[in-house]
């Protein structure tokens, strides 16, 4: 068994809902962490082609926190600075794949599926060197990242909560 856990508290239905993790992924934090906030309450399949759609340069990542130097673009709603984070896309989306399959495994219904927890922290950091003049050499550090998504099944339109 893992000895990390999962950073959300509240006490989750274990015959509805799915985890799904990547750990020590190698993407930037700031940029994963800017995707799941963004995907967090979508549907799965909403944010599965959300993330194509950014892999694709069709659509962009609102920043919010990480927003220095940001241009603008357009379609944004509520931030105005935005970017296509390719690589972090790409690891978030083969970590939805993986919820999926959880929830397939399950016997969950996928088109009722909904992100209910999407977090991304700084995980464990590579201490490499780049040479430099005179013989002199500077640290290089690469921060891995932890992401972690947890899927919900709502109710249908002829169900009740």
């Amino acid at each position: 068994m893992p000895k990390w856990g999962y950073s959300i508290q509240e006490e989750l239905d274990p015959e509805k809902t799915v985890k799904a993790s990547g750990r020590e992924v190698r993407a930037s934090h700031k940029h994963l962490r800017e995707i799941c906030r963004t995907i967090k309450g979508m549907t799965l399949n909403n944010a599965k082609t959300f993330l194509l759609d950014v892999q694709e340069k069709k659509k962009a990542v609102p920043f919010r926190r990480y927003q220095k130097k940001a241009g603008h673009r357009r379609g944004l709603d509520k931030a105005f600075a935005g970017r296509y984070p390719i690589n972090a896309a790409e690891k978030t989306y083969k970590i939805l794949q993986g919820a999926q399959a959880n929830a397939e495994n399950k016997g969950l219904d996928v088109e009722k599926l909904r992100i209910i927890h999407a977090a991304a922290y700084p995980g464990m950091k590579v201490k490499r060197y780049t040479p430099r003049a005179h013989g002199r050499a500077s640290p290089k550090y690469d921060i891995l990242t932890h992401v972690e998504i947890v899927l919900g099944e709502t109710p249908g339109q002829g169900e009740e909560a």
